[in-house]
């Protein structure tokens, strides 16, 4: 009896991580090919400063190109804003039946050994344009930022 009770506790308090879950192949595919960060947006926040995936500012990201590959989950992007510093890595990633998009940036460093990532939720997505949404703490308030794709 004990043991049932227990059982029920541990599947009651089972963690929904992001990287245990089915994946949403259908989003994966329609994600696939070159894309380009048109905007990032802050809705609701004053203008602010936030750097994106550890990396830059996240208007450094403007103009990125990212190229996803849905079959085996690979890709990668590059900076290329001017008047930032320039980047380009490699990346993993996939979406998640939650509507969640994983990432992992490798820098020549393989997958497996690259313990941290990146969690962003998929927004709206079509053939030509899709977002992605965050949220950031930012002076112990939390904001939302959106980054806006178009195809290329």
């Amino acid at each position: 009896m004990y043991a049932l009770v227990l059982l029920v506790l541990f599947s009651a308090c089972k963690s929904k991580s992001a990287t245990n879950t089915r994946l949403d192949n259908k989003t994966e595919v329609a994600l696939k090919g070159n894309w380009t960060l048109t905007k990032v947006s802050y809705p609701g926040s004053e203008v602010i400063k936030i750097t994106s995936f550890d990396l830059a500012d996240s208007q450094c990201f403007v103009g990125s190109q990212w190229r996803f590959i849905s079959n085996n989950n690979k890709g990668e992007f590059s900076l290329n804003n001017a008047s930032c510093m320039a980047f380009n890595s490699p990346i993993t990633w996939f979406i998640n039946k939650e509507g969640q998009f994983v990432m992992k940036i490798l820098n020549e460093t393989k997958a497996r050994k690259v313990t941290e990532g990146y969690v962003l939720q998929v927004g709206t997505v079509t053939d030509s344009t899709f977002e992605l949404t965050d949220r950031v703490n930012v002076g112990g308030k939390n904001v939302t930022v959106v980054y806006q794709f178009s195809r290329n």
